[in-house]
C-alpha cells in the first residue's frame, strides 16, 4: 500500500504541471517550484517551529496557539506551510510566522529533502493534515509532532477495517488535540491514547475588537446590513428573492467564497443593477448603494460587527459550510444552509435556537423577513451565539500547556 501510494503521488507530480488550466491550479504548481529557494530564507542559528495548514480556515484555527508560542519563545523560527493557494496568497506576507510557503508534494524524495532543511524542533498539523510519507519521515527523524484541534468522525478511514496504515499513522503523532469527547472516544476504539480534548481553538481566534472598517462606515450608514460571508452559487440562488425585496432601510454586503472574474461577473448580473463591486468603486459611491460586493479576501471577519443579520455559506452545495463563529462571536443571528451535519459547532448553535438552518429560496426568504421585523428575536438569537463561543474559549491555554513542555 506505502509503494502504491508513493507511486501515485509522483505520478501526480508528474502530470499535474502538464494539465494545469485555472488560475488555482498554477498557483499551485508555481508555489512547489519556488519553495526549495524560500526554504533558504529559514535563519540557521534559530529552531524552527513548524505548523502546516491546508488553507485559511486551518490557519485561522492554529493562529491562536502560533501567536501564543511566538509570545512565549520570540527566539524560535516560525515557520507555515499551506496546501492550498488560497491560504497561501492570503497570508503569504502578513502574520506571526517568520516564513509562509507550500508544503512539497508528498514524495519520500521530497519529504525528506522539506525536513533536511527545515530541521523542526516541533511539527503543528492543523485539524485533518495527514501525509502519509511526512508523517513516517517527522516520525523516523524524532521530530515531535502534534495535532492541533482535531475532530474526528465514524466513517473516516482510520476506524475502518481496511485502515490499518491510516491507524498507524496516528500512533506516530506524540500528541493529538481533539475538539470534543467524540473524537477522543473514536481514537481510543481503536488504541490511540496520547490524545486528550483541548476544544476548538477557534473560539480563541474570533471576537476580538478590530479597527473601524472606514467604507462599512460609508456603505452601512444608519440602515441595517445583512451580511453573506462566504457564498457559492448555490447559496447566491437562494438569496436572490431575498436580496431583491430587502427594505429600504436595510443593506446587503455579500462576500462570495470564488472572486475570479467570471464568478463575479455572473453574480453582478443576478443583483440589483445600483449594485457596486469593493474593487471598482471609490468609498464615496457605497452610500446608499443597496448591496456591495465585497471581491476582496482578508476583510470579511472585519465586517461582521456592521450586521444584523448573516447569511453563512457553503451549507446550500457540497462545499462545505463556512466559519459560522467569526459572525457568531458578534452577537450576529446566523441563517445557513441545509448541509451542517459535520460541523459541530452548527449543531450545537441551531440546537440552542441561535442559527437557523433553511433548504430552499421560499424557507430562506421566510426567516429573513421574520428576522428582519423583530428585533427581539434577533438580539436573542444573537446573545446565544455571543454566549456559546464565550463559554468554549480556552482551548489554546490547554494546548500550548503542553507544547510549551518540548521547547
Amino acid at each position: 500500500m506505502p509503494f502504491l501510494y508513493s507511486l501515485a503521488v509522483s505520478v501526480a507530480k508528474a502530470m499535474t504541471p502538464l494539465i494545469a488550466k485555472s488560475t488555482k491550479t498554477k498557483a499551485f504548481v508555481a508555489g512547489r517550484r519556488a519553495l526549495w529557494k524560500q526554504l533558504k530564507g529559514i535563519s540557521q542559528n534559530k529552531k524552527v517551529v513548524w505548523m502546516h495548514c491546508a488553507s485559511l480556515g486551518e490557519y485561522e484555527q492554529g493562529l491562536p496557539v502560533l501567536t501564543a508560542l511566538k509570545n512565549n519563545h520570540p527566539e524560535h523560527f516560525y515557520l507555515v506551510t499551506f496546501f492550498s493557494p488560497s491560504g497561501y496568497q492570503v497570508r503569504k506576507n502578513k502574520g506571526v510566522a517568520d516564513l509562509v510557503t507550500y508544503l512539497p508534494w508528498d514524495t519520500k524524495a521530497d519529504v525528506k529533502r522539506f525536513i533536511a532543511m527545515v530541521n523542526p524542533i516541533m511539527a503543528l498539523i492543523v485539524k485533518y493534515e495527514f501525509w502519509p510519507n511526512l508523517i513516517r519521515e517527522l516520525h523516523r527523524k524524532e521530530v515531535p509532532m502534534y495535532l492541533i484541534a482535531g475532530l474526528f468522525r465514524q466513517n473516516q478511514h482510520f476506524f475502518k477495517p481496511w485502515g490499518i496504515s491510516q491507524r498507524k499513522l496516528l500512533r506516530e503523532f506524540t500528541h493529538l488535540f481533539v475538539q470534543n469527547e467524540a473524537s477522543l472516544k473514536l481514537l481510543q476504539s481503536i488504541g490511540v491514547q496520547q490524545v486528550s480534548i483541548s476544544g476548538d481553538t477557534r473560539f480563541d481566534r474570533v471576537g476580538a475588537v478590530e479597527e473601524p472598517l472606514a467604507f462599512m462606515d460609508t456603505f452601512v450608514g444608519l440602515r441595517k446590513c445583512i451580511i453573506a460571508g462566504s457564498t457559492w452559487p448555490e447559496d447566491e440562488a437562494i438569496l436572490r428573492e431575498s436580496i431583491r425585496q430587502t427594505p429600504k432601510d436595510w443593506c446587503w454586503l455579500i462576500a462570495p467564497h470564488e472572486i475570479h472574474g467570471e464568478k463575479l461577473n455572473q453574480l453582478m448580473t443576478q443583483l440589483p443593477k445600483e449594485s457596486l463591486r469593493f474593487t471598482q468603486n471609490e468609498e464615496a459611491a457605497f452610500d446608499g448603494c443597496p448591496v456591495l460586493v465585497l471581491d476582496t479576501v482578508g476583510m470579511l471577519s472585519r465586517c461582521y460587527p456592521y450586521a444584523s443579520l448573516a447569511y453563512v455559506g457553503g451549507g446550500m452545495g457540497n462545499a462545505g459550510l463556512h466559519n459560522i463563529l467569526e459572525p457568531a462571536a458578534q452577537g450576529v443571528p446566523i441563517i445557513i444552509g441545509k448541509n451542517y451535519d459535520r460541523f459541530v459547532e452548527a449543531k450545537d448553535l441551531i440546537a440552542q435556537g441561535g442559527v437557523i438552518s433553511v433548504d430552499n429560496a421560499e424557507s430562506c426568504s421566510k426567516q429573513l423577513s421574520i428576522l428582519q421585523q423583530n428585533d427581539v428575536v434577533r438580539s436573542e438569537k444573537g446573545n446565544t451565539n455571543k454566549s456559546y463561543v464565550l463559554t468554549n474559549k480556552g482551548a489554546t491555554l490547554k494546548t500550548v500547556s503542553i507544547l510549551n513542555q518540548n521547547l
